[in-house]
């Protein structure tokens, strides 16, 4: 068995244990100006600072062969996945679906709802499109879990306490074993991330475990899992 420091108390790799990484929303939408964050007054620049790290980390992922999924928070075309009160919300000059400088916001296939270059998906990796903010909902997200015989989730993205936060209290209800890379994720407030972190591991790790990408990198070259991956 493999180990990864990490708080409240060492992350547990089991050589029967087959993981993931999951990259939430790192897309132009949410990382550039002109994009929805952007529309609704926040920091944007504060997201850029975890890219270098989390560009590392995936790199890591890639050269253990171990896989890594995606996720794009967008909606179709013509709204009918989207409910009218997230429409709503907010009340800014732009919302969902509106035409912004990267194309209509938060719309699936627009400019401004890809990925960033940085971080793009290679071909094999898997990309999830959701109506949500966590990753399960409406998504095939757990069948792809199921068939590769996943059992800890390593969680990464934006924003902290939003889609990160949702989608790894979607996993920890799920009996996935599940820990958050704190040097790769971000919010535009800096408070909320603290505390989404402290929330996450209270009482024994309630939600789950916090690292640093340096450690889970050290963690997985020593794991040595007993089974491949389907």
């Amino acid at each position: 068995m493999s180990t990864i420091s990490a708080l409240p108390y060492e992350y547990e790799l089991p050589a029967s244990s087959n993981v993931a990484l999951i990259v939430i929303d790192m897309q132009r939408d949410f990382m550039e100006p002109g994009g929805f964050g952007d529309a609704l007054g926040n920091d944007v620049p504060r997201l850029q600072a975890i890219v270098p790290t989390l560009k590392k980390l995936i790199e890591g992922f890639r050269s253990l062969e171990l896989p890594i999924i995606h996720t794009i928070e967008c909606h179709l075309p013509d709204l009918s996945d989207c409910p009218p009160a997230k429409i709503k919300r907010g009340k800014g000059e732009l919302t969902i679906g509106s035409e912004g400088p990267m194309g209509r916001i938060l719309i699936k296939g627009e400019p401004g709802n890809g990925i960033i270059p940085e971080l793009a998906p290679l071909p094999g990796e898997f990309v999830i499109h959701k109506p949500g903010k966590g990753a399960f909902y409406a998504t095939n997200l757990e069948l792809i879990l199921k068939e590769h015989n996943i059992t800890h989730l390593f969680i990464t993205g934006v924003t902290t306490e939003v889609c990160v936060q949702t989608t790894m209290r979607e996993a920890n209800d799920r009996g996935y074993e599940c820990l958050m890379v704190e040097d790769c994720t971000e919010s535009y407030f800096p408070e909320f991330k603290q505390s989404t972190l402290e929330m996450v591991r209270a009482q024994g790790g309630i939600v789950g475990w916090t690292s640093t990408a340096a450690e889970v990198l050290k963690g997985l070259a020593a794991w040595k899992p007993s089974k491949a991956l389907v």
